[in-house]
């Protein structure tokens, strides 16, 4: 009967290697020299992770298809939505300003939830998603640009400033992209990278036990 090599982990703080040590369900292990948060055992982060990220897809597609909010000066009604603004700042000349909105707000969310999709599904059904190494290295490059909540600063302060001057009447997507924020912090917060290899140890331990029989 073989003896499973003990498992290590290097601190991010000081790189002390340390050895892994099992958790109780809501632990989290600290580095003895430096204090720092190494891991932690979250139950079903997983299983919890994406149902926030499908929750997610749906108020990302709602509030890039319906209007964010219109504006009614004199009787006359305007309204549009995130890409219709988008558009509207390149039409503008204000091109720099037209990429990076379009950037934050709709491309790297949507290559986010895209990502956590293809990376957490296929584990769920005991499978492997081709790729996986390259993929958590593109979420964590591309995590840090989804500006979903700056943009929804900007639109508060624009109502603000405008409340005195038209009506401002507030559309679904407006709503949906409040949601979309709070999902996107719910993804970031229950999502534990060392359960994706932790998942792929088992399903590769599952596998020789199957071959072994």
């Amino acid at each position: 009967m073989g003896i499973d090599p003990p498992h290590f982990v290097a601190c991010h703080e000081c790189d002390l290697l340390l050895k892994e040590i099992p958790l109780l369900p809501g632990g989290v292990a600290v580095c003895c020299c430096c204090g720092a948060s190494l891991y932690r055992n979250t139950p079903d982060s997983l299983q919890r992770t994406m149902a926030f990220t499908l929750t997610a897809v749906i108020l990302y597609v709602i509030a890039n298809v319906y209007p964010i909010l219109g504006i009614e000066i004199q009787g006359i009604r305007n309204a549009t939505n995130l890409i219709g603004a988008v558009r509207s700042l390149w039409d503008q000349g204000m091109h720099l300003i037209s990429v990076l909105v379009g950037l934050t707000t709709v491309l790297i969310p949507a290559l986010q939830l895209a990502t956590m999709v293809y990376l957490i599904l296929p584990l769920l059904m005991k499978r492997k998603p081709p790729g996986i190494a390259l993929i958590m290295r593109v979420l964590n490059v591309i995590k840090p640009w989804g500006m979903v909540e700056v943009f929804m600063l900007g639109v508060l302060v624009s109502l603000v400033k405008l409340k005195d001057s038209s009506i401002i009447i507030p559309g679904v997507a407006l709503w949906s992209f409040g949601g979309l924020t709070i999902l996107l912090a719910a993804v970031a917060t229950s999502f534990n990278p060392r359960d994706i290899w932790e998942h792929l140890d088992e399903q590769s331990e599952s596998g020789e036990d199957r071959c072994a029989e």
